[in-house]
């Protein structure tokens, strides 16, 4: 029985290993940014991999093509070894990349030109390379002030929310017919409409402010 129990944990423990800790080897074909490449492993299967640790400038914002460009000449078209830490909501590997020996991750964070990323860090030589970058201003710490990514991602989300045209009720007045007599009105309520929404000053004759008196008696 026990080693039964033994048999079946070593074979979950080995499960997760091969989900959550198994290594990605292959040579680098594609660089999207700064923390994002795509590794060709021998079988052909391209693998999205999101660089573990940092977070990259967006391309739009200062050394965001400054950022893609380096994490290109240390790893695109060499070989890499990817060793997976998790899966992110895009279904991608999340991992410290090696190209070639390098640690692409913490080479990027050294230049300036990745923050380390504080919502999922916890490598303290990340911590240790951005705080000495900082101080020597390389890369994106020459600038005044720079807005670290998780944040202009927010901003941007903040104003495209705001950006969305906001449903307006449509004019009443274009929701007038051509009626102008008491005559043609088949309700009080249609009466008050069209003398208060329409202007239309016949339907009270008496000026009282109650049209179609025949209507709204």
């Amino acid at each position: 029985m026990q080693n039964s129990v033994l048999s079946k944990t070593l074979l979950f423990v080995a499960l997760l290993s091969s989900l959550y800790g198994a290594d990605i080897t292959g040579k680098v074909v594609g660089v999207h940014d700064g923390d994002t490449l795509t590794i060709l492993d021998s079988s052909k299967t391209q693998h999205k991999i999101r660089l573990a640790q940092i977070d990259a400038p967006e391309s739009t914002q200062d050394f965001g093509s400054a950022s893609k460009q380096s994490l290109s000449r240390m790893c695109y078209g060499k070989e890499a070894k990817a060793k997976v830490e998790t899966t992110d909501r895009y279904q991608r590997s999340v991992a410290i990349v090696y190209c070639e020996g390098t640690e692409a991750n913490l080479q990027q964070v050294k230049e300036g030109l990745a923050w380390v990323y504080r919502q999922y860090a916890s490598d303290q030589r990340y911590f240790k390379a951005e705080a000495e970058a900082k101080a020597s201003k390389e890369g994106l710490w020459s600038i005044s002030e720079p807005t670290p990514p998780w944040e202009y991602r927010k901003g941007k989300k903040s104003a495209k929310q705001d950006s969305k045209p906001t449903a307006q009720k449509t004019s009443s007045k274009k929701e007038c017919g051509s009626k102008r007599t008491c005559k043609q009105m088949t309700t009080c309520a249609e009466a008050r409409f069209y003398l208060e929404e329409c202007g239309v000053s016949a339907l009270d004759k008496d000026k009282d402010g109650t049209p179609c008196e025949s209507l709204c008696r």
